[in-house]
């Protein structure tokens, strides 16, 4: 723990905290709205579940981060491209990520989303945490490479992941519960997801991608959106007690 007694240590292991947050934005929104297809009585169990599941994972990947930076090593070429263990995980997680984004888009159209109704979805806790599980492996392989770059102490990276993840577990119910509660928000999350599938998937060709404009066009149209669900709710009052003329 010698980190602790030196200044560096802390700046990296602020930098990587907030880094490791930022990172777990899209993990948060992908979580909650899965979890929001859950009876109402599962759905806090599962969004902990999930996110607790992404902490283990980041945690043993850390632990084993010779293999982690082994991924990043040529297994073979494509079309005169050089193909990675990472590549292949991240093109997987990417085409998964941008299939359940359209199905989930399309749900929303076609008014085919039934929350917690049951039977059919009796089963799904399960099959939701098996989802939030590989799409977990996906987004920390991405969050554990990145922070591998910037720091060299595994503890300090270990320290920002849980921190990171208590933070995030505070930070869940809400943000959930506002984006069931506003379904623009809804299908705005789900555009940003859709983004981020197609994002892994040029990464995996080779392709880099510069989250940055990523997370800025997120942070725009949330700006935007938050301006224009104050607008509603400003004018709501207005027409509910307007009168007509006879």
């Amino acid at each position: 723990m010698e980190w602790m007694t030196s200044a560096e240590g802390w700046v990296a292991l602020l930098t990587l905290t907030a880094l490791e947050i930022v990172l777990g934005i899209d993990n948060i929104i992908f979580i909650s709205i899965l979890a929001g297809k859950l009876p109402e009585r599962d759905r806090d169990r599962a969004r902990k579940t999930g996110l607790s599941l992404a902490m283990i994972i980041r945690i043993l990947l850390l632990l084993s981060i010779t293999w982690v930076m082994g991924l990043t090593r040529p297994l073979f070429e494509l079309f005169a491209h050089p193909v990675s263990g990472r590549d292949l995980i991240l093109l997987v997680g990417g085409i998964f990520l941008i299939g359940k984004s359209t199905l989930e888009i399309h749900e929303k159209l076609e008014g085919e989303d039934s929350h917690g109704a049951a039977g059919g979805r009796a089963r799904s806790f399960g099959a939701i945490i098996v989802q939030i599980l590989l799409l977990d492996i996906v987004f920390s392989l991405d969050s554990v490479i990145t922070a591998v770059g910037m720091a060299d102490d595994v503890a300090i990276m270990i320290a920002a992941v849980v921190i990171a993840v208590g933070v995030m577990l505070v930070a869940a119910g809400v943000i959930s519960e506002f984006v069931e509660r506003h379904p623009t928000v809804k299908m705005l999350a789900l555009s940003f997801l859709l983004l981020i599938g197609v994002s892994l998937t040029a990464e995996g060709f080779g392709q880099h991608v510069p989250k940055g404009y990523i997370y800025f066009a997120m942070g725009f149209s949330v700006f935007v959106e938050m301006i224009n669900l104050r607008l509603r709710a400003k004018s709501a009052p207005v027409h509910l007690h307007t009168k007509y003329p006879e």
